[in-house]
């Protein structure tokens, strides 16, 4: 049975362009039915009407608070009836009061390994650590979001991704963006049980 996939994503969309290419060349036995974001002006939004698939902003109101903010996004979600929710590139946090409608449905991929470099600027952060001597690789994971806790929740997958010593950081972002489309489909794959 095709796997209904909702994304959720704050920028340019790479990660969801991967996904709907995958969906598209028959890669992945999956439908993305809906996109949203927080940002009205995010790209990946426009990615996916160019699709033909729905795609809705929820921006925050003024004053609203984290919860009341995650509530309205759930009932969002939950319109499209999705049976995962992928985080690719959506930049906040989300509490209970969004997890908890969705029981270990919800994925995220991150550009770093388990354990390192939780939350924002993960690239930026080992590269500066690399030109400093502290490191020789990153990496990218997938893995669940059961819980509150940042970057933390079941790996799926990881893969390691070298930094070179004369690596720019924009060769780094480049690599590193290859690593999170192949491994999000991949991860994707075993969710879905096509693998």
């Amino acid at each position: 049975m095709t796997a209904r996939l909702v994304v959720l994503a704050s920028g340019h969309g790479s990660n969801l362009q991967a996904v709907l290419d995958a969906c598209a060349g028959g890669d992945l036995d999956a439908q993305v039915v809906g996109v949203s974001g927080d940002r009205a002006d995010a790209y990946a939004l426009e990615r996916a009407r160019s699709r033909g698939i729905d795609a809705v902003a929820v921006t925050r109101e003024s004053g609203e608070d984290r919860r009341h903010y995650d509530q309205r996004l759930a009932d969002t979600v939950a319109t499209w009836h999705p049976d995962w929710i992928v985080l690719a590139g959506f930049m906040r946090l989300l509490s209970t009061q969004f997890l908890d409608r969705f029981p270990h449905r919800v994925l995220n991929v991150h550009p770093a390994l388990p354990g390192e470099l939780p939350g924002v600027g993960a690239i930026e952060r080992a590269y500066d650590q690399a030109r400093t001597g502290l490191r020789t690789h990153t990496g990218v994971m997938v893995h669940l979001v059961p819980d509150e806790g940042v970057d933390s929740g079941p790996v799926i997958m990881s893969e390691m991704v070298p930094i070179g010593p004369t690596d720019t950081l924009a060769e780094l972002e480049v690599r590193m963006h290859a690593v999170e489309h192949r491994l999000l489909i991949a991860a994707l794959a075993v969710l879905t049980g096509q693998t």
